[in-house]
């Protein structure tokens, strides 16, 4: 599985940290990490609803298959992000909301306040958080006795989103480009992004974005 870290501006000095260890945990599973940022040594600026722009954009084109981010809260960037397609995102503060997300909810994306979760012990926190997440791929309901139920409400989640969200190359075109561009010209994005992304049409879309600039 392909895993992407995304924290925003005000979360950059953490950034080296919580990668180190994500990186440890995806390892023992065969997980492979990508860091999209933000961190110090890198000339990249993104905000909580660029962090939920770029969730909403590696899920959509299969760059990546799961994303940990997050903000000082974790609720801005989790509200922008399950505003936009392809995107399922919890919200975990410990290791019992990553428990419950990954049983019941078997989404694609998790915020984490950041802001609050940094202090003594703050590796350990971590490390208990994304091992929950990774150490298996399946829902298996919370209780179990209840996994049937659960699994036709996320269906029911999906349908329901597909109904009321536009498709990612739609709001990529109508939207403001100078926020777009701030999320993408970046060289996190174009390290990792165009050698995993599966979609040709958002490709070549970026591509001229990064290459012309916002004015595309």
């Amino acid at each position: 599985m392909k895993i992407a870290l995304i924290n925003e501006n005000s979360q950059k000095k953490k950034n080296p940290y919580i990668l180190e260890i994500l990186k440890n945990v995806a390892r023992k599973y065969g997980h492979t990490v990508y860091n999209y940022g933000v961190g110090e040594d890198k000339d990249a600026s993104i905000d909580y609803v660029g962090a939920g722009l770029l969730t909403s954009i590696l899920l959509s084109t299969g760059a990546v298959d799961f994303v940990i981010t997050g903000c000082a809260s974790g609720q801005g960037v989790l509200i922008t992000s399950n505003s936009l397609p392809n995107v399922t995102c919890g919200f975990v503060g410990d290791n019992i909301d990553a428990m419950l997300f990954k049983k019941i909810n078997a989404g694609n994306a998790v915020s984490i306040p950041f802001g609050k979760m940094f202090g003594i012990g703050y590796e350990t926190r971590l490390e208990n958080i994304f091992n929950t997440l990774f150490k298996t791929l399946e829902a298996s309901g919370y209780p179990e006795e209840r996994k049937e139920i659960q699994d036709n409400q996320r269906q029911s989640l999906i349908c329901l989103q597909n109904l009321c969200k536009q498709s990612l190359m739609d709001i990529l075109d109508l939207m403001d480009k100078d926020l777009l561009y701030s999320v993408i010209a970046n060289d996190y994005f174009e390290e990792h992004f165009f050698a995993n992304s599966e979609d040709d049409e958002i490709n070549e879309y970026l591509m001229g974005l990064i290459d012309y600039g916002s004015e595309i």
